[in-house]
């Protein structure tokens, strides 16, 4: 399946990016954050990944090993992606930052963040 290219942004749109996709999955993750930021999320590798603007407004957080680096829009808050913590060469993006996206049909899978070491 070919992949198509999405164009994502936060909610007060200082942070715009683009993806490239066939979305295989979506995934959510049960560890300590995730839960708390309800997102459903697609991975996609950094070739697939281009921030367009809004670097200087991206938040940075870390947390336990220090290695997933999530980020935040500091004027909105919204969360856009983070970079992977066992895949770091791949981004989690939050699908309800993008235009036009509709989860019908793709398949969900749970993942365990809460258990990792």
């Amino acid at each position: 399946m070919l992949k198509k290219r999405f164009k994502g942004s936060c909610h007060c749109g200082e942070i715009e990016f683009e993806i490239n996709t066939n979305f295989p999955e979506l995934t959510t993750c049960d560890c300590s954050i995730c839960l708390r930021k309800n997102a459903l999320m697609v991975k996609v590798h950094e070739s697939d990944f281009k921030l367009i603007k809004g670097e200087d407004f991206l938040s940075e957080y870390q947390f336990h090993t220090h290695t997933a680096h999530h980020y935040f829009c500091r004027q909105c808050g919204i969360y856009p992606f983070h970079r992977k913590r066992v895949t770091p060469d791949f981004y989690g993006i939050n699908v309800f930052c993008l235009e036009g996206f509709d989860a019908t049909g793709i398949p969900i899978r749970k993942t365990v963040g809460a258990g990792m070491d």
